[in-house]
């Protein structure tokens, strides 16, 4: 972990990028398993229930993105922003903060996701067995939404000490185990009961409970840099955090609440062009976790940088960062646009919610590349602790599609514009973020110091 530090602070930009991306890349792509093996499973059981997934499939990315990209990615910036100006045990401080903030934000999401699906799912359009089935899943999921903060709380503090291969190998292992659990669960494998729709809920809780055991007595035990251990509350600590972590869950939320809005106006189109689109728009959902791979990178070696005052040497890294995600993210989606059907082939469904999905993917698939590179550059920006221009980029994309939603439907636009819609909302991640480099939000350096005492 120490060797990591320095290869941070002064190794070269590209080779320690692609040492310390490898492990998070191998673990997103490992998180895509995932959404296409509960993908698989759940077609296994029909449209209704692919329909079910896909009103609650926001949800739980908005509780990833928000657990893991958020207020996790706020923690790595803080913690490493401590740890660049070598003050460990401000460090320390974050790190406790940050779980506190963690379990607040899980009893949160508990008390919304199981005490009231039932509204939310409605106003997305859903009904009958297609709302019964969301219901229930989302009661299982959220239910245990502790666990899955936690783990990617404890993910966040490794990265941010230089550590990104131990709790790589805890979600890849978990992952695989994840999958395993949701087919047998899922379409009763090996003899155990079938759950159905609920299947991949459970399958996900029971391994994030297992991860998140492991990653505990890890900091806990066998590292010395930081130490997991309770500290007064400091308001230092906990606005270091938040004034990252708040901008973040804004635009986590924009993030999901764009794919809320779409998901709401395509059902007006009917169950197989819901259920189409949840097939094709999961290319977007799969595309975060290969990002996070580099992102996350980014997020922690730009704190170290900028909380040792080597602001270029951040910049550098986050341009670099953005690029790498740019060229491999456009060269899958990419490929997928020209032809789809090496996507859609491997689920079960009709040949309408086929045709949607293909349009989908036809139109939306050569913009993602835009979202890639924006969102990498997202990720760094965390790590300077300075994300208010980022988070206004996201909350335009949001209204942008949103309107052109509103105006599909009240004029009866054919489901193209929507597809456009969302389009547009990828163009102005990538370039709105790309702007933002040049502000001077990347030019003045950074007293960590000053900011625990402010």
């Amino acid at each position: 972990m120490k060797n990591n530090l320095d290869l941070i602070l002064n190794g070269p930009v590209l080779k320690m990028i692609c040492k310390l991306s490898l492990p998070n890349s191998i673990t997103g792509i490992s998180m895509v398993l995932i959404v296409i093996s509960d993908a698989y499973f759940v077609s296994k059981l029909g449209n209704v229930s692919l329909a079910s997934l896909a009103l609650v499939f926001p949800f739980i990315t908005l509780m990833q993105m928000m657990s893991a990209g958020a207020i996790g990615g706020a923690s790595t910036s803080s913690i490493s922003r401590f740890l660049g100006a070598n003050l460990i045990e401000s460090a320390n401080s974050a790190i406790w903060h940050a779980v506190l903030i963690g379990i607040s934000m899980s009893i949160i999401y508990s008390v919304i996701f199981v005490l009231f699906p039932k509204y939310i799912f409605m106003s997305m359009g859903g009904d009958n067995d297609v709302l019964e089935g969301a219901i229930n899943f989302s009661q299982i999921a959220f239910g245990g939404a502790i666990f899955t903060w936690l783990l990617y709380i404890f993910s966040a503090v490794l990265r941010a000490i230089g550590e990104f291969v131990v709790p790589a190998i805890v979600q890849i292992s978990g992952c695989f185990l994840q999958i395993v659990l949701a087919g047998a669960l899922t379409l009763g494998w090996f003899g155990f009961p079938n759950f159905g729709i609920i299947g991949p809920a459970i399958a996900m809780i029971l391994s994030h409970f297992i991860m998140v055991i492991y990653l505990y007595f890890y900091i806990k035990f066998k590292q010395n840099i930081v130490r997991l251990s309770p500290y007064p509350f400091n308001k230092g600590s906990f606005f270091d955090i938040m004034k990252v972590g708040v901008g973040g869950l804004i635009n986590s939320t924009t993030i999901a609440g764009t794919v809320g809005v779409v998901t709401a106006t395509v059902s007006y189109y009917g169950v197989d062009a819901l259920a189409g689109y949840g097939l094709g728009s999961r290319l977007e959902i799969i595309i975060t976790p290969l990002v996070f791979g580099i992102g996350s990178v980014l997020t922690a070696t730009v704190g170290i940088n900028a909380g040792a005052n080597q602001i270029n040497r951040a910049r550098n890294i986050a341009w670099v960062g953005a690029i790498i995600s740019f060229l491999v993210v456009g060269i899958i989606s990419g490929i997928v646009s020209f032809y789809p059907e090496l996507w859609l082939d491997n689920f079960q469904t009709n040949f309408l919610s086929k045709q949607s999905a293909i349009l989908y993917l036809i139109i939306v698939g050569p913009f993602y590349c835009f979202f890639a590179a924006g969102q990498t550059l997202y990720f760094a920006s965390q790590g300077t602790g300075k994300i208010f221009y980022p988070v206004l980029v996201g909350v335009i994309r949001f209204l942008s599609v949103s309107i052109i939603c509103y105006l599909a439907v009240k004029f009866s636009w054919s489901i193209n514009s929507i597809f456009y819609a969302v389009s547009f909302g990828l163009g102005i991640t990538g370039i709105g973020l790309g702007l933002c480099m040049l502000g001077q939000d990347w030019k003045s350096e950074i007293n960590q110091k000053r900011t625990l005492n402010t």
